[in-house]
Order: C-alpha cells, then structure tokens, then sequence
C-alpha cells in the first residue's frame, strides 16, 4: 500500500498560498487517478484510490505545517504502510519555480513539515520537491511561502501539477528518473531562474536557505 502525503496548512486563508503546492498536488492526483472523496481522519483529510495497480491513500495532514508528522506517524501506523511507500509532496525554495526533484531520504533542508515527519517516522521516505522560487532576500521568505501564487504562475503551476498526476505511476514502480523526466518533458519550467539560489545538493546537505526555510517554517500555526 502506498501513502500519498500532500503538505501545506489548513483552512481557505492559505489555500492559494505557495506554501500549499503540497495540497495542490495532491488534490489533482486524486482526481486524475479517480480517488474516493476526502473524509476527515487521523488529524487530516484521507482519500483513497489505486496507482498502477497498487492501492494508494492520499492524505492532507491538517496540524499546520510544523506539526505534520503527528497525523502523518499516525496514518501510516494505523494502516502499516512502510516508510519507503510513503510519498510527500511539498514546496522547495531552494528549486526554480516549475522545476522538480525527487530525493528518498536525507535531511530536512529546513522545511519544517519534512522535519516532523522525520522526528514521527525516520527519514526513510520518498520526497517530491517542488519548486516555488527563493525571494532572493531572506527577510522576504516568510512572506513569499505564505502569499498566494501570482496570476502569472498559472503558465507553469498548472501543467506542473498535471504533469506529476499523469506521471506518477512511473513513481511508483521504482522509475524515479524517468519520472522527472516526463514531468519535464510535460511541464517545461519557465525560463527565468530564481534569483541568485543554489539548488539543494543531492546528498543530504544542507542548503544555502536552510535558515530561511527555518523562519519560514518555526512557529505553531501557518508556517
């Protein structure tokens, strides 16, 4: 069985927010792949469907962002889904916006949301990072995850988050490159880079906004 995690932060106020690209993912998966309607369990929204053939859970933790790991741990005891079939989606300042990696295991990078789940379940899990541009200043950070995408956003977010529900069967069994490649090929990310970052290495390092992601990420509530 697998468990679809989308993160982001409850609530129509943060519903847009870039924060939420989590949730964004998620919610056009379940409908690409014809998933049951959400219903409230485990302190999140479950849904429930199938992925090449295999049954598959997708779940919206709704404990805000920093405390993820507390509904996340409990969904994935409760139906004993093992770590290494637990897939998260979640926003990545450190990529270009439109841009996409896939990652199992490592650290945190400063995302808060991945650093509960850690501190619930280890490391050991599938991790969807999808890019949402850094500000370019680490004082404009909070502000960016927590505002909603620009109207122009729309020529890369929504091809972006089709691309990875019409893709996601080659995640699943084991094709992790040629699924980022597809997404690519799908979604092709505008041209623009974000402002003067460098993307998370792939070895488990920590990245030049670790700090940023923390502020971004520190306290109870939308963050």
């Amino acid at each position: 069985m697998l468990l679809l995690v989308g993160l982001g932060n409850p609530g129509r106020d943060y519903a847009g927010n870039r924060h939420n690209i989590g949730f964004m993912a998620l919610d056009r998966l379940t409908v690409v792949h014809g998933f049951s309607p959400f219903r409230e369990k485990f302190q999140g929204e479950l849904s429930q469907g199938e992925v090449a053939g295999e049954k598959a859970l997708a779940f919206r933790p709704v404990t805000y962002m920093n405390e993820s790991g507390r509904a996340v741990g409990e969904a994935a005891r409760f139906f004993k889904v093992p770590t290494d079939r637990i897939l998260v989606f979640y926003d990545e300042l450190d990529l270009a916006p439109g841009k996409l990696r896939v990652k199992f295991g490592g650290g945190a990078a400063g995302h808060n949301g991945i650093r509960s789940i850690t501190s619930h379940l280890g490391p050991d899990f599938w991790r969807i990072r999808l890019g949402i541009g850094h500000p370019g200043r680490s004082d404009k950070v909070t502000g960016h995850v927590l505002k909603d995408f620009a109207k122009e956003d729309k020529v890369w977010l929504d091809p972006l988050l089709d691309a990875v529900a019409e893709s996601l069967s080659l995640l699943v069994v084991g094709e992790d490159e040629s699924f980022m490649t597809k997404v690519a090929l799908l979604a092709p990310p505008p041209v623009k880079e974000s402002p003067a970052r460098k993307e998370e290495p792939d070895d488990g390092g920590e990245p030049p906004a670790q700090k940023e992601n923390q502020k971004a990420n520190q306290k109870p509530g939308p963050d």
